[in-house]
């Protein structure tokens, strides 16, 4: 099982809540993305049914053992008392864009019967920001009439874009981004053969959210870091050169995981630079920052030519040495 990292108020104030007897039946986990949300849901969920169906597991973490019955069948995903509301696959196979009203429809067989192996069955809902209008009211009438013995972990990135009256049905819990230190420890875990300089500069830009980190653990995030530390000081014409060099690197498929990774670091790396600023100098850097932001957020779905965007990402990094 995934250890979760961080986050003890939270994990304190369910466990109380589940402990007492009578938990509330929905609970928000709000937050920034990549902060360890579903991370936390799916501990939750695993704990509270192998709580509520023995043997015993402490009351006072989430640890279950990973040869815990509950925990084994969560882990295959074959719990009968576990569903999952995700974004699922087309005809195609390709990744739909939202959750479906059809997703909350499938729901409605398990909710007429008794929970299969406890008391209880857990609906985990990642994310809601996710689901269209029809599946959001859908959600909302399972919320509004709760099935006896169901818990409802709805996972939120921008909680003010919900239906007011599905915050309203719900207790939240606030996830904050962790510590450089914690985000460390969840790369060690999860990707112990990362070299230490690479982890090091994976916490260095994920700003708290080890999914962010993670999703650019094949990236080379030291190396890059490194170009645009070299960008941000080159004068004149080196940086130009420089800025052609990156670019050229950065094109081409293979090159693919590098240059979306760019896309997300470069506006990154001079917002940090921006803030390390004042006066003119601090301006000009939120100048940049804003041309920088724009272009990485309209690269793809523009289909602009990669090498032509790195190129002018990498000017405007060096830009800062101006």
């Amino acid at each position: 099982m995934t250890e979760l990292v961080g986050h003890a108020a939270a994990a304190a104030a369910f466990r109380s809540a589940f402990l007492s007897g009578r938990p509330h039946h929905a609970w928000l986990l709000a937050g920034p993305p990549g902060v360890g949300k579903a991370t936390f849901a799916r501990a939750a969920a695993t704990w509270a049914l192998a709580h509520a169906a023995g043997p015993a597991v402490a009351d006072d973490s989430f640890d279950v053992p990973a040869g815990h019955p509950i925990a084994a069948l969560v882990e295959a995903g074959s719990h009968l008392d576990l569903r999952s509301l995700v974004r699922t696959t087309d005809d195609k196979g390709k990744l739909r864009t939202v959750i479906r009203v059809d997703e909350i429809r499938a729901l409605q067989p398990l909710f007429r019967n008794r929970p299969a192996l406890s008391d209880w069955r857990v609906v985990i809902v990642d994310s809601a920001d996710e689901m269209n209008t029809n599946a959001a009211n859908a959600l909302l009438k399972n919320l509004e009439e709760p099935p006896a013995g169901t818990l409802f972990l709805v996972v939120s990135h921008s909680p003010g874009r919900l239906l007011p009256t599905i915050r309203s049905r719900c207790r939240t819990l606030r996830f904050r981004p962790l510590s450089d230190t914690e985000v460390g420890i969840v790369l060690a875990v999860q990707r112990p053969e990362l070299p230490a300089a690479e982890i090091a500069a994976l916490v260095a830009v994920a700003e708290g959210a080890p999914g962010r980190a993670l999703g650019l653990a094949e990236a080379g995030v030291e190396a890059l870091t490194r170009d645009m530390d070299a960008l941000a000081l080159a004068r004149g014409g080196e940086g130009t050169a420089r800025a052609l060099s990156l670019s050229r690197s950065l094109s081409g498929k293979a090159a693919g995981p590098r240059y979306a990774a760019f896309l997300d670091l470069a506006p990154a790396y001079i917002a940090r630079a921006a803030r390390d600023r004042s006066g003119a100098r601090g301006l000009r850097a939120v100048g940049l920052w804003e041309r920088a932001n724009d272009l990485a957020g309209g690269a793809v779905p523009l289909a602009l030519e990669p090498q032509a965007v790195a190129f002018e990402l990498a000017t405007l990094i060096a830009g800062l040495a101006e």
